[in-house]
Formats: structure tokens, sequence, C-alpha cells
């Protein structure tokens, strides 16, 4: 079950009508997402699997399955900018606990996302929901 800032972007999805402005919609949450300070650019927060330079850097608050997941992330490609802004719509603030419950694949189906991004763009993808997953489920143990 995604969280509530999720399913507003479902609905927003909705009510565009073509894939184009959907792709254009990605890319300006890209725009409008934070920068990831230049210090944390670095080998540990690099997800490898993607053909663009993409790097997510956790942050945890709390300690066991309760505590609270979110990250921070930038990428040097648009797309998979606003493809970050949209996993952090999905997965920042929940528990890191819920974050293995979260069907990333079915839920960014619900964007239509998954039939229109290339192999690489959803290989780069799932990439970066493993690394959410992997961080996520260290912090839960």
């Amino acid at each position: 079950m995604a969280q509530d800032r999720f399913e507003d972007l479902v609905e927003t999805f909705e009510f565009l009508d073509d894939w184009e402005d959907r792709y254009r919609h990605v890319i300006d949450m890209g725009k409008a997402f934070p920068p990831l300070d230049d210090a944390l650019k670095v080998p540990a927060t690099k997800v490898d699997g993607c053909a663009s330079q993409v790097w997510l850097h956790p942050r945890i608050e709390g300690e066991g399955p309760e505590a609270t997941f979110d990250f921070d992330g930038e990428s040097d490609a648009m797309i998979v900018r606003g493809l970050i802004a949209v996993l952090h719509q999905l997965y920042g603030g929940v528990s890191v606990a819920e974050v293995g419950r979260i069907d990333a694949v079915a839920e960014m189906g619900r964007l239509g996302l998954n039939e229109h991004l290339s192999s690489q763009r959803s290989n780069g993808l799932r990439a970066m929901v493993q690394r959410i997953r992997e961080v996520a489920a260290k912090a839960a143990a």
C-alpha cells in the first residue's frame, strides 16, 4: 500500500492523457527535487546498474523496524532525477519495515511507467529500488 502522497501522484497521472505529458511531469518532478550535496556524491552512495550517474543517500531516523526511512538523491539525467523523485514519493517517510512490503513494480505500473521506460532505464530503476530495500532491511534488523 503506497502512502498518501504517492496516491496523489497516481491521481495526477490519471489526468495526464498521454505518455509525453507523464514524461514531462516526471522531468518536472526531478527539476523540483532538491539537489544532492556534492560531498555526498561518493562511491558509497552511487547506485551501480544505472546507465546514468545516480546517487542515493539514505537517512534513517530511529532504530529497529519502526525507524523512519528517507533519502536524498540525484542523477545527471533529468528523467532519472524525476524517477528518484517518484521513488521518494513512494518510500520517503515510511518505516524501514514497510519499505520491504512496498511492491515498487506494481506501484510504478499504476503510473504507467513500466511499459514506457527503456530497458536501460528499467534496469536502473530496479537497481535504485534494490538499493533502497537493502538499506531499509539492514536498518530494520
